[in-house]
């Protein structure tokens, strides 16, 4: 059961902004840095910990993600806080992790 507008009566702008969106989302590290967000906000520092990765890797892929209006930076002193702009996208990531989970 639907409570959105049904896909086919979207107008062309609404798959245009949706493809945009997954766009943004296309690199693993984008998803594991959105998986890390839905559990709520995360200095940039946390993130390269968790992830093991460096932190040039980290900002550049916040940067996309932020771009894209998935997430949000709030200064704190000298360091930014980031957090998810919405549950959406969390819900839609993790789903897509789950599903993927599935397939093997």
């Amino acid at each position: 059961m639907r409570t959105e507008t049904e896909p086919s009566d979207a107008p062309p702008a609404d798959y245009e902004a949706a493809g945009e969106l997954l766009r943004a989302l296309a690199a693993p590290l984008r998803i594991a840095i959105v998986m890390e967000l839905a559990e709520g906000p995360k200095y940039v520092h946390q993130i390269v910990e968790t992830l093991a990765v460096t932190q040039p890797l980290v900002s550049q892929h916040l940067r996309v993600l932020r771009g894209a209006g998935i997430v949000r930076g709030t200064r704190s002193g000298r360091e930014i806080s980031y957090s998810l702009i919405d549950d959406h996208i969390a819900h839609i990531v993790t789903d897509a992790v789950y599903h993927a989970r599935e397939e093997r």
